[in-house]
């Protein structure tokens, strides 16, 4: 006997979506860092646990990866009826239940050794600043 396929569409996709992953980070625009300064800046922020950064066509961001305080271990919205507007417009019709986002930018930079990396390519004088205070 063959099995019924299930049509997934924007309405019923967030409850085959394991994990939700929209519900578990928040991100932060932030101006397209230029100077060594800047990127220096992006070094100590990438140093904090579970913040990362990246590039895509938007522009560049903060990634901060915690879950929602609202959401249900079932993966359900334990506020739906007065979740906040940013929640309500969200658009799942191509979302991380179809593809991780990473996939979309430019460039990502995790952790500190990735951005480090970045910035020895980006700057070729990068090890040769002052040492400041070590």
């Amino acid at each position: 006997m063959a099995r019924k396929q299930i049509e997934i569409t924007p309405e019923n996709k967030c409850s085959f979506c394991t994990g939700s992953k929209c519900c578990t980070y928040v991100t932060q625009a932030i101006e397209t860092p230029r100077s060594k300064a800047e990127f220096e800046h992006l070094l100590w922020q990438v140093s904090h646990r579970d913040v990362e950064v990246y590039k895509d066509d938007d522009g560049w961001f903060l990634m901060f990866n915690t879950p929602c305080l609202h959401l249900r271990s079932d993966g359900g919205c334990g506020i739906y009826e007065a979740r906040p507007t940013i929640c309500r417009e969200h658009s799942n019709d191509f979302c991380e239940y179809d593809e991780p986002a990473e996939k979309g930018f430019d460039l990502y930079f995790p952790d500190h050794d990735t951005l480090l990396t970045y910035c020895r390519k980006r700057f070729k004088s990068w090890d040769k600043r002052k040492n400041r205070g070590n």
